[in-house]
């Protein structure tokens, strides 16, 4: 292990703090639907989960170089910087954690990291063209695209098993959805280990401990791949009740088709080195799934808080990172200072996180209220082939006995 200074010791803490977030801020991408169909049990969902976040983290480092060689210019980075940027990110990952809603960790990270670079170097360390075309183009392109499959694939898998058995159907598809599970947790480790990966080694570099243009080193692959692992396992579950229950209602047929959609996009996106939000992709996948069946609606009043929650993760960690590294600024008192704010608003969050406690007992006790427009696009879509109708009973006028007085009437149904 290269010789780490007192600073960059404490970087390497907070990026995997920070990685650490972003496995149970994300546990939701992977296994949110395959436990809101009871395809697995919680605890068992989150714990095969995490194991292949580890092991997708060896598989590649093509988005860690990204952000290690290609998002802002080393030259203009002190390791003051990264350790602002993460507590931008970190913040930001525990604040939507807190409110439950699914925003992209990848983004906070990268947020942050612009926004301290900016307030260390100026503009001019960026690279826009970088910030362009792998990472905002695919931020709007992942949910689209993930989306549009999701939505074509939830429609096929209902065409080709119209005539199969349901129980048997749904069965399988149960089956199916572990598997693409799976391979969404892979891809999660395989895309979000690396970015911590990619920040530790950006690090290290302005650090002086590393060379420029070098790869992650295997401990740090090992440590970040552990530090996600640990984070998925123990469950987001405010964000995994939104993912499951609050965006739309899914069957199994649904839950498979979101999964290997996101899967795809997620896995591709990698090969590519695009730093792309999972989360988006996945929320993507699951809205497409849900409009993918007959009668089925998406809840847009939620959606519109996760749409509002991802146009304010870039400026919003940028901003913080931006004032943490202006006040480390001021030399280590200012560091410290910046690290004392960090772990007090973390416990502070934590503690608020406790007056609702939302765990593996409970996330899928409630599901989110349908709002008005989801409830008037219900109203006016047909339902389902094959649902029963709802008729109200009415009463029906029938001849009196003779004998009696007035007339006589029963409940019949239409």
């Amino acid at each position: 292990m290269e010789n780490l200074s007192l600073i960059l010791a404490i970087v390497v803490v907070t990026a995997l703090a920070f990685d650490f977030t972003n496995g149970f801020h994300d546990t939701a991408n992977a296994m949110a639907t395959t436990i809101s169909t009871g395809a697995l049990k919680p605890k068992v969902a989150v714990a095969m989960s995490a194991a292949l976040n580890l092991v997708g983290a060896f598989l590649s480092v093509e988005v860690a170089n990204t952000i290690s060689k290609g998002l802002v210019d080393e030259s203009g980075i002190r390791p003051e910087v990264i350790f602002a940027a993460l507590v931008g990110a970190i913040l930001w990952n525990l604040l939507t954690w807190l409110v439950g809603l699914p925003s992209s960790s990848s983004h906070a990270l990268m947020g942050g990291l612009i926004g301290a670079t900016i307030a260390s170097a100026g503009a001019g360390a960026v690279h826009g063209d970088v910030l362009v075309t792998k990472v905002l183009i695919p931020a709007i392109a992942a949910p689209l695209v993930a989306g549009m499959a999701a939505m074509f694939a939830a429609r096929l898998t209902y065409v080709l098993g119209r005539k199969a058995d349901g129980k048997a159907s749904a069965k399988g598809y149960r089956a199916g959805q572990i598997a693409s599970a799976g391979l969404v947790s892979l891809a999660h480790g395989t895309n979000d280990a690396q970015k911590t990966m990619g920040i530790i080694t950006l690090a290290l570099i302005a650090g002086g401990s590393l060379a420029p243009d070098s790869d992650p080193p295997l401990w740090v692959i090992l440590s970040a791949g552990l530090a996600i692992a640990l984070g998925t396992y123990l469950g987001g579950w405010r964000i995994i009740r939104t993912m499951g229950k609050g965006l739309t209602d899914l069957q199994p047929q649904q839950g498979f088709a979101a999964q290997t959609s996101a899967a795809t996009v997620i896995l591709a996106s990698s090969h590519l080195g695009f730093s792309l939000s999972t989360t988006h992709s996945v929320s993507g996948s699951v809205m497409g799934a849900g409009l993918g069946r007959k009668g089925g609606v998406v809840r847009w009043s939620t959606a519109t808080r996760m749409f509002v929650a991802w146009g304010l993760t870039l400026p919003a960690a940028a901003l913080v990172g931006a004032l943490a590294e202006w006040v480390t600024g001021f030399g280590a008192w200012g560091t410290a200072l910046v690290a004392v704010f960090l772990v007090g608003s973390s416990a502070a969050i934590w503690k608020l996180s406790r007056r609702e406690v939302i765990d593996h007992t409970n996330v899928n006790d409630a599901e989110e209220p349908a709002g008005v427009v989801t409830t008037a696009i219900a109203m006016v879509t047909p339902p389902p082939a094959g649902t029963n109708t709802a008729v109200v009973d009415a009463p029906v006028v029938v001849p009196a006995p003779a004998g009696a007085v007035g007339p006589a009437t029963s409940q019949a149904s239409a």
